[in-house]
């Protein structure tokens, strides 16, 4: 579904980072990433105009087209 602004606008400013998320970045992305990276990352996503949202259960699954790249918010 398009991403509803507000609701992208809610995600972005209540997210937050544990180390096992930190964690997950690199092992899903295949990378090694310094925190700062993953929060501009994931921030860049929920900022993009092609990001698209989908709440399934408890669960928001939001994809950043430009960045081939899907976010699990819960």
């Amino acid at each position: 579904m398009p991403a509803n602004p507000e609701l992208l606008a809610s995600i972005k400013n209540q997210v937050c980072y544990t180390n096992l998320v930190y964690e997950r970045v690199n092992k899903k992305l295949k990378v090694d990433l310094a925190l700062p990276e993953i929060k501009k990352l994931v921030q860049d996503i929920l900022s993009d105009d092609q990001t698209t949202v989908e709440k399934r259960g408890k669960n928001y699954y939001v994809s950043g087209l430009n960045f081939s790249t899907r976010l699990t918010i819960n």
